[in-house]
């Protein structure tokens, strides 16, 4: 899976009605930029409004997951969201003249099949994960049947357990993992609607849309010639058979266990609206729309609260990438002034640096000596250093190279760093290194906690 966020390399369309309101909608996606995410614009409204797909702007779960921003919405999203989120498409703006998305065949392999044509082009700037780091449970309905669970993983995976007492869909699941092949394992699962169910949807002013050709009905109680009649003309069709146990029609399903398949279909895509990729392993049990976007508002409450912990996980029992004696051999600096202590993650994009606090630096002589505070200007040149370990490390033989910072911006204090303190600094690009010029985020962990912040500009150049 590429660490690059991506989008699409051309606009591509699509025509046809909603599942529930029956309207012809005319849907185009458009590439978008780095950082855009997934919105949906109302081509058809004053001032073109436009959604975030995000799980905040959900205003309804039944029988399918609404957006809505002020007066905007748009329904039906999650095949849609499925397949950009299983399509790899993390930057899109798909524009819509209607308020529903198209149901097309009920899956989300039109949209697979459409991204796909229009071709998926890789952007500079990284993808954003939230690692799932606690046991993290969501329980909703009638005596908690329905369960959302997740665990943390170094990958994303979802396992979808289903069982409505139906004797003709029985106990079903169903599995995804990141290195599966969306459009092959999720993408063809088709909804689905039991037959006694049908009349009371049409009677709420749903389902409109609705035949044969987009969804699968389930027949679990046989009805009579006249009834599959009656059902027949509500689809506009003739020849309906419901004689038997069994799907409507005796229709061939794509899976075994296609149902739970779909169920995990529209979990990826209420899941999407969390706004970035996941990592972690998530378990449903009878999921729906309301339990999966309640979900992803959860987790984006825990992205929120985790925003200022460090993402590297500091094992002072491992030996590190780069000791003393090796940063030496790439900063020119030394003693008192050298102030990383060891390197312990590296790539080509990040660095993770380790700087110990005892009372021994000669700083704390002078700077509230009777308080001692490490100084905030030393925080942000220890960052620094450590920045210039990542910039030096792309060059053969950084040796010969010196790393000279031009701008230090943003920089917000956010504790004090006091004696016994451990500093653990992450530093990550935020744009590719060009012409020797390096930008990078830059941030200062104490205690599990954000101490210091900043954004550094530098200037890699060798040395005369």
């Amino acid at each position: 899976m590429t660490e690059k966020q991506q989008t699409l390399a051309g606009a591509c369309s699509f025509s046809g009605k909603g599942l529930h309101t029956g309207a012809t909608v005319n849907l185009t996606i458009l590439p978008a930029a780095e950082g855009h995410g997934i919105k949906f614009c109302r081509t058809d409204l004053d001032g073109r409004p436009a959604i975030d797909a995000v799980a905040e702007n959900v205003a309804q779960t039944s029988r399918s997951t609404v957006l809505k921003k002020g007066e905007a919405t748009v329904s039906t999203v999650e095949h849609l969201m499925a397949a950009l989120w299983g399509c790899g498409v993390d930057n899109a703006l798909v524009e819509v003249d209607g308020g529903e998305v198209p149901i097309a065949d009920g899956s989300a392999m039109p949209w697979v099949k459409l991204i796909r044509q229009a071709g998926i082009v890789e952007q500079a700037q990284n993808r954003k994960y939230y690692e799932i780091s606690e046991k993290t449970v969501l329980s909703s309905g009638e005596n908690n049947t329905t369960e959302i669970i997740a665990y943390p993983d170094d990958t994303f995976s979802a396992v979808v357990n289903v069982d409505f007492g139906s004797k003709v869909v029985g106990q079903q699941y169903a599995v995804f993992a990141e290195n599966e092949d969306f459009a092959e394992v999720v993408a063809p699962s088709r909804t689905f609607v039991f037959l006694h169910e049908i009349e009371p949807l049409i009677q709420n002013n749903l389902i409109r849309g609705g035949d044969l050709d987009n969804a699968i009905v389930i027949v679990e109680q046989p009805v009579s010639a006249d009834k599959a009649a009656q059902i027949g003309k509500l689809f506009g069709r003739e020849g309906i058979s419901a004689d038997r146990q069994g799907y409507l029609n005796n229709l061939d399903l794509h899976f075994d266990n296609e149902i739970a398949r779909h169920k995990l279909l529209d979990l990826l895509g209420d899941l999407a609206l969390v706004g970035i990729r996941l990592k972690g392993r998530i378990f449903a049990t009878r999921p729906g729309h309301k339990a999966n976007t309640e979900f992803a508002k959860l987790l984006r409450k825990h992205i929120k609260r985790d925003a200022d912990k460090p993402t590297f996980k500091y094992n002072p029992n491992i030996e590190p990438l780069y000791d003393i004696n090796q940063i030496k051999a790439m900063l020119p600096h030394r003693p008192p002034f050298l102030l990383v202590d060891k390197i312990i993650h590296i790539t080509e994009e990040s660095v993770v640096g380790i700087k110990n606090v005892t009372m021994n630096e000669p700083f704390f002589v002078g700077h509230f000596p009777d308080e001692p505070v490490m100084p905030g200007v030393l925080i942000v040149e220890a960052m620094a250093q450590c920045g210039g370990i990542l910039a030096l490390s792309t060059v053969p033989d950084p040796e010969n190279y010196s790393t000279y910072f031009m701008t230090i911006d943003g920089v917000k204090y956010r504790q004090k760093v006091v004696p016994g303190d451990t500093l653990q600094f992450e530093l990550r690009l935020s744009e590719p290194i060009r012409r020797g010029i390096v930008k990078m985020d830059a941030r200062a962990y104490v205690r599990g906690s954000l101490a210091t912040e900043a954004q550094l500009m530098a200037l890699v150049t060798k040395n005369k």
